[in-house]
């Protein structure tokens, strides 16, 4: 039998080979969760946790990005830990969030293509995003408008007209997944972006563009002469 002494040991090794791994560039996806667990759970063995996630969700993003209360379902997974794992995915945005607030949102598109992707690509429910613009079209407020199901999230025109004109918004852009799958803006999705378009123009505010995230992919309503 390992005595505790030995047992300690072994696990301080396995960490530090870890971590030299991470700084050689060298550790693949799953050895990357667990030496990410390492820190959130420091006094435990973190190995079969790690495996365990990864077998269910085969993508650290996925994982990152599940509600705190969905990620506490998890056995092994506790307030403390699933609150370090969102606080991760958050600092991943922060970059983006600083400079789409200082340039335009334009001006690097493949950049907030990787922004829709890390915020929408691996949620599970659907998600409704408003990016609020002022007149550089550099962004204001990226508001969780809604969140629903696998297949539905709620849009509520009126608030999104409201809020624009509280926050003094030169222009709105549209985000939203499609977890389900289904690839491309569904006829609900063209009809309320159509219906948001109207509203914002009366009040001299454009709606720039609407870009829908499905998978790995994403379609913009503008690119595909929908809006």
């Amino acid at each position: 039998m390992i005595k505790k002494e030995e047992y300690q040991s072994l696990q301080h090794g396995h960490r530090a080979r870890l971590r030299e791994k991470f700084l050689a560039g060298q550790l693949t996806e799953y050895e990357l969760l667990e030496l990410l667990l390492t820190y959130a759970i420091p006094r435990r063995d973190v190995r079969a946790l790690a495996r365990q996630l990864y077998k269910k969700y085969r993508n650290i993003q996925q994982l990152l990005s599940l509600p705190v209360a969905e990620l506490m379902t998890n056995p092994g997974i506790k307030e403390n830990t699933a609150t370090f794992l969102k606080l991760v995915h958050e600092i991943t945005t922060l970059e983006y969030k600083y400079v789409f607030g200082n340039e335009p949102i334009f001006y690097d598109f493949a950049k907030l293509e990787n922004y829709c992707k890390v915020l929408l690509g691996n949620k599970t429910v659907e998600e409704f995003h408003v990016f609020y613009l002022d007149k550089k079209l550099a962004l204001i407020l990226d508001d969780l408008h809604s969140s629903g199901t696998i297949d539905w999230a709620a849009v509520y025109v009126r608030e999104i007209v409201k809020k624009a004109l509280d926050l003094n918004a030169y222009s709105v852009l549209l985000v939203h997944n499609h977890p389900s799958g289904i690839t491309g803006f569904s006829t609900a999705d063209i009809q309320m972006t159509e219906e948001l378009e109207n509203a914002l123009k009366q009040l001299g505010i454009e709606l720039y563009d609407h870009l829908l995230v499905s998978g790995n992919v994403l379609y913009s309503a503008r690119n595909s002469h929908l809006i």
